[in-house]
């Protein structure tokens, strides 16, 4: 058979005919259901009543939900309340020093090991240097010696021009009469000829340290530079070390080990410029350290930095702590965070830092008295990161509020003063719905 499309105009006025068919249909039932109820009037009585019963079943069934807000409160009390400062720093000496080389080559002796207590000057390691290492020293060496005659020539350029000033003032104390101008002359020009020489010898000795700080970073035995306990010895007999070199093209010192001294660590940590105004020697501080979670250390603040640093338009000033007491887990480059506490109270009114309410700059606190809720101006002290102290405005013992929490409660209509509709249970407690 040939299929023959209908087109869809036709369909849709179809549809259309169909639905219009349907509507009349629906209202002739109702038409006759109306008329089925008003031929008896007793069917329509038993109609209105079930239609009441279903809109009371209705309504104790479904819930309907109550907001209720809970005031949270508080008792004003005395105590002592603690305000700080908290900044976030790093260890920056736990008394240990570095024992550190610039010589090249293969470690041939290790005399010490971790643990053992040393003297200063006291050998740790020798290498034996390489090519590069070699030239090194003998560098080193040769700039030592040229520094240390340097100095023994200014010493006796600085010890003639003494004599020659010596023997001017003899000529003019032997004369009775007053200074001559040639006199005056001569002694000026020896003067200046004796400080010239006196700077050119202390010149000389600095010359000679650096020089002789630079041989030592190159010689091939290594001294301890301090006495006190071994620590961290980074090289092993056999091993191949070198110094490597920095950016700028100088060369970068290795470490060899680190000699704990005994003291007391130093930390440093970045306040802001608010805070840094609050911050005085001598300040009290708690100190934590991430690497070390079960322990709180103490200290006090013994330098504060008032010139800072800009990075990035944010301004820190460094304030250096130092600790109480060492530990052997405090190493250098541990991140820690320090409380520093600039003011405390006690014996003084208190209340939770959500407690106050600001406005125009004035502090505002609750009073709850029964039920009823006053606002009182208070003036406020210093605080805390919890509490804050209060000044006036208040007495010991008065509730102030805190917060306020909304709950929904959902409740079945009907219920209250006895089990309702679908409920179990009675008493004082609210009824249970069935589902």
């Amino acid at each position: 058979m040939r299929r023959v499309e209908i087109p869809a105009v036709f369909a849709r006025g179809k549809m259309e005919k169909n639905k219009k068919k349907k509507i009349p249909k629906i209202v002739e039932k109702l038409k006759t259901f109306k008329g089925f109820l008003v031929k008896n009037p007793k069917r329509l009585v038993i109609a209105v009543i079930l239609l009441v019963a279903l809109i009371v079943v209705a309504v104790k069934v479904f819930p309907s939900k109550k907001r209720e807000t809970q005031v949270q409160t508080t008792t004003v009390e005395k105590g002592t309340i603690v305000s700080s400062v908290t900044a976030s720093g790093t260890i920056v000496s736990s008394n240990i020093e570095n024992v550190t080389t610039q010589a090249s080559g293969t470690v041939s002796k290790v005399y010490v090991k971790d643990g053992d207590t040393v003297y200063k000057g006291q050998k740790l390691a020798e290498i034996d240097l390489d090519v590069q290492g070699q030239q090194n020293y003998a560098s080193a060496y040769s700039s030592y010696l040229s520094a240390a005659n340097s100095l023994n020539a200014a010493q006796n350029s600085y010890r003639s021009t003494q004599a020659s000033l010596e023997k001017v003032y003899d000529d003019i104390k032997g004369h009775d009469s007053d200074e001559t101008f040639a006199q005056k002359e001569t002694r000026t020009k020896a003067e200046v000829a004796n400080d010239n020489a006196y700077d050119s010898l202390k010149s000389a000795q600095a010359k000679l340290v650096a020089a002789s700080l630079e041989y030592q970073t190159n010689t091939p035995v290594i001294t301890s530079p301090v006495s006190g306990v071994v620590k961290s010895v980074t090289v092993a007999e056999g091993i191949n070390i070198g110094a490597e070199e920095t950016s700028s093209g100088s060369r970068a010192n290795q470490r060899i080990a680190t000699i704990s001294t005994g003291g007391l660590p130093i930390a440093t940590f970045n306040v802001s410029e608010i805070d840094v105004l609050q911050i005085k020697p001598d300040q009290k501080a708690t100190i934590t350290l991430d690497a070390i979670t079960d322990k709180t250390f103490t200290g006090k603040v013994v330098s504060v930095d008032r010139v800072g640093s800009n990075s990035n338009n944010v301004t820190t000033y460094p304030v250096i702590i130092q600790f109480d007491t060492s530990a052997d887990e405090i190493l250098p480059n541990m991140a820690a965070t320090a409380n520093i506490v600039v003011d405390s109270k006690s014996d003084t009114l208190t209340v939770p830092s959500s407690a106050i309410s600001y406005e125009n700059e004035a502090a505002f606190v609750t009073i709850l008295k029964g039920d009823k809720q006053t606002s009182q101006k208070v003036e406020v002290g210093i605080s805390s990161d919890t509490e804050v102290e209060i000044l006036s405005g208040l007495s010991e013992g008065d509730v102030v509020v805190t917060g306020t929490v909304s709950t929904s409660s959902t409740t079945t209509q009907g219920q209250s003063g006895g089990s309702g509709l679908f409920s179990v249970g009675g008493g004082s407690g609210a009824g249970r719905m069935m589902r």
